[in-house]
């Protein structure tokens, strides 16, 4: 199995464990000019926008660690670009918005709500 269907596969178990965690994913890896989101989801009035990292080992470091400032920046003008695009959606009217991110690390899954 190469990187990206690793990738895949885990992407798709964080979405059934938001699911048994009580959030309904709203999209799965929006791509505009600015980067990627993996996951968007709703938890009551909230609009989540989740970040997933997985690493096999701490070979490379830990998979929160590769959460870096700058890629929380993407992350956050991504999010702009979703929100300008469904700006017309009422259900995102007035709703808050919150990063979370996933990882992870040896199989073991780590949520961090309200990461930055």
């Amino acid at each position: 199995m190469n990187t990206r269907q690793r990738g895949k596969e885990w992407e798709q178990k964080v979405c059934r464990y938001l699911k048994d965690k009580g959030y309904f994913i709203v999209d799965v890896n929006f791509a505009c000019a600015c980067g990627e989101i993996d996951i968007i989801a709703a938890q009551r009035q909230t609009l989540v926008f989740i970040e997933v990292k997985y690493r096999r080992n701490a070979r490379y470091g830990y998979a929160l660690e590769a959460v870096t400032p700058a890629k929380q920046k993407k992350i956050r003008r991504t999010a702009d670009v979703y929100l300008a695009k469904h700006a017309q959606n009422t259900v995102f009217a007035g709703a808050d918005c919150r990063f979370d991110v996933i990882g992870i690390d040896d199989g073991e899954i780590t949520h961090i709500e309200d990461a930055f």
